[in-house]
């Protein structure tokens, strides 16, 4: 199934790899970015998976949320994806807001699930980093949509990367211009106050496996350890030298342990 397809809601999506390989992978993106942030990553994943990318609600070419949003908004979304393209079970790989997601969906419809990654996602941040977090997410509500964004460019990728490759930067800059102001102001909040439901939720009985960049500052080494201690995930995998972007960097880096541990697990 090539193209561009939309879901009964407006939830855009793309289908490649093996229709027979299973488990099917679904990719959940970050908040403000798109579905194309996979595009280096599915010849990996659609060589052993079939490979579902999809936009969030108010993202690329999905509609806007259609109520006030929340973790459960977000995990519904999932839910009809796989509805509507008959998925009984997926492995949902999750990045950032992703993994919160899918955190949320093997809590509410974890039948769903077949296994989970968790990549460069947040836990219980502190009380200062939460603080900022907050404050970043009320001035997208105040000032629009692209007011974070060059402040974001810096915390995501390393130094080298945006002088080297601007067009990773122009890729996000275009991603984040595609957003619902009213769907991203939501979906701020809901990364900011999501993680408290979330770590103080009860484990779920899925394979997880949990990854992030060594100095990804907003979803650090130590979030990630705490993620697979709860999750009762392996131990977390760091990704040396990357901050929170290192998948658009370098995206083996990410793809291959993930291709693993769904090896390991379903072969």
């Amino acid at each position: 199934m090539s193209g561009i397809h939309h879901t009964p809601s407006g939830t855009a999506y793309e289908v490649h790899g093996d229709s027979s390989a299973r488990p099917p992978v679904i990719l959940i993106h970050g908040l403000g970015l798109s579905r194309r942030l996979w595009d280096t990553h599915i010849a990996q994943y659609g060589a052993r998976h079939q490979v579902v990318a999809y936009d969030l609600y108010g993202h690329g070419e999905s509609a806007p949320c259609p109520r006030v949003a929340d973790l459960s908004l977000f995990a519904g979304q999932v839910v009809e994806l796989l509805d509507t393209l008959r998925i009984e079970r997926a492995a949902i790989v999750g990045f950032s807001i992703g993994g919160m997601i899918n955190r949320r969906l093997a809590l509410d419809a974890g039948e769903r699930v077949s296994s989970l990654v968790i990549m460069s996602s947040p836990h219980d941040r502190g009380a200062e980093a939460q603080a900022a977090v907050e404050a970043r997410a009320r001035r997208v509500r105040e000032e629009g949509t692209m007011a974070t964004l060059g402040d974001a460019l810096v915390r995501w990728f390393t130094p080298g990367s945006l002088a080297d490759h601007p067009e990773r930067a122009a890729a996000v800059t275009a991603w984040r211009e595609q957003v619902d102001p009213e769907s991203h102001a939501q979906a701020a909040w809901v990364l900011a106050h999501g993680v408290r439901e979330l770590t103080s939720a009860s484990s779920t009985p899925h394979p997880a496996f949990v990854l992030t960049g060594e100095n990804d500052t907003g979803s650090t080494p130590a979030m990630a350890h705490a993620i697979a201690t709860q999750t009762g995930a392996e131990a977390a995998h760091i990704v040396p030298g990357y901050q929170h972007l290192g998948l658009l960097e370098d995206p083996s880096a990410f793809t291959e342990p993930v291709i693993d541990f769904l090896t390991r697990m379903h072969s």
